[in-house]
């Protein structure tokens, strides 16, 4: 694709970034297959290709509009667009650039500011979403439809308390994140119990929020900041001997793995940034089918699980064989997911952004999921975990959960 960059971007590092991205595309359209939006629209600008032309525009200093914001917002960012590619163009990562200028140039109305300031400012305090979901519970029965469905009903009691205390000679420092804790704090405990079988430590450092909140919603100081707080956070366990960075929500692992591409300006954290995204495993890398195989693992029957793989897993991380590997390797019985590479809808906050699609998307994926008739969907994010759930009756867990619960 060939371009002509507009002088406020030219020689800019993003802009020799987006450039090379942009000609490597070469307009084949395999992408639109596969893009969830695509399908549910039909609007070409709508799926990857009509988008990567409208970042082109505004990168050639052409004029954008709403319009313009409008089909970028609408963007899940699930990646499954560069599975697809043929000529390997990096989509996300333009995405964001493209987003990050069209911001700049188009204002939003006042109340879409503050609800998208509010969500980046709240979500990543640990504290606050905890006190939030209790007094949306409190509240629930008088909320309307809409938002009752986006207050998920309080974890079953589980086990997040029982943190193993063995101490091995093989260490993972842990991200605990921000919304996990609160929403199911049984998942870290889980992966603990899980690789403490193995011979692991899982080590919890303090750090918060991975950043992929304030970064999906272009406030990119922000999501940097959050990024450098972790690092420093990880780094002395590193220095240590910790052989790993354990995440357990794969919408952001995906967003640790970038820290090094995000942060290869910054003459500080560059190197470091760039050891944290090699570092960083998804539980599958650790609990793959061999790993399992060697468990003790309780005798009898298994439910009938459909997994449904998270984009940030299966496009961003590639790592879905691996966790389906060990569920099978553990006695589960996965059943069929047509059309397993289409996004739930949940996306980070896009389930709260826009609603109308999310909710259309979590029907078709629910639909796919319930075909096969399982007796629990399994996944590998808290947000697809929480927006499944809140439309079906069918227990909605984490795998690690499922796992954990079969250790002999």
């Amino acid at each position: 694709m060939q371009t002509r960059l507009a002088d406020f971007i030219k020689d800019t590092p993003k802009g020799k970034e987006a450039e090379a991205i942009l000609r490597a595309c070469v307009h084949c359209g395999f992408c639109t297959a596969t893009c969830p939006t695509y399908q549910l629209l039909g609007d070409e600008l709508d799926g990857p290709r009509g988008r990567i032309y409208l970042i082109k525009q505004a990168l050639e200093g052409e004029a954008v509009s709403e319009r313009t914001q409008r089909h970028l917002d609408r963007c899940l960012t699930c990646r499954a667009c560069e599975t697809t590619c043929p000529s390997g163009v990096r989509y996300a990562r333009l995405l964001d650039i493209g987003r990050e200028v069209v911001e700049a140039r188009v204002p939003r109305p006042l109340g879409t500011r503050i609800k998208r300031t509010l969500l980046r400012r709240l979500l990543p305090r640990r504290r606050l979403v905890a006190s939030g979901l209790t007094l949306g519970r409190w509240l629930r029965p008088w909320l309307p439809t809409r938002m009752r469905a986006k207050v998920p009903a309080a974890p079953a009691a589980g086990r997040a308390a029982d943190w193993p205390s063995a101490v091995h000679a093989r260490k993972v420092v842990l991200l605990e994140g921000c919304v996990q804790p609160a929403l199911a704090p049984n998942i870290d405990a889980a992966a603990a119990r899980v690789l403490d079988r193995l011979g692991i430590s899982v080590v919890r450092a303090g750090a918060g929020c991975c950043g992929a909140l304030s970064h999906h919603l272009s406030a990119e100081e922000a999501a940097l900041a959050y990024a450098r707080a972790n690092i420093d956070a990880w780094w002395p366990h590193i220095e240590a001997g910790a052989e790993a960075v354990l995440v357990t929500a794969s919408g952001c692992g995906v967003m640790v793995k970038d820290y090094g591409t995000l942060l290869r300006h910054d003459i500080a954290y560059a190197a470091k940034a760039q050891r944290i995204s090699e570092l960083l495993r998804d539980p599958g890398e650790l609990i793959g089918a061999e790993a399992v195989a060697g468990l003790a693992l309780r005798p009898g029957p298994r439910p009938r699980v459909a997994f449904q793989a998270p984009c940030t897993l299966q496009h961003g991380l590639r790592r879905a064989a691996e966790v389906e590997a060990a569920l099978r390797a553990a006695g589960f019985a996965l059943t069929p997911v047509p059309d397993s590479h289409l996004c739930c809808g949940s996306a980070g906050t896009y389930s709260l952004l826009q609603p109308t699609l999310a909710e259309r998307l979590r029907a078709d994926k629910l639909a796919a999921l319930r075909s096969g008739e399982p007796e629990v969907i399994a996944t590998a994010n808290i947000g697809c975990l929480t927006h499944l759930a809140a439309a079906t009756e069918l227990p909605v867990r984490h795998w690690l959960e499922l796992l954990d619960e079969q250790l002999a």
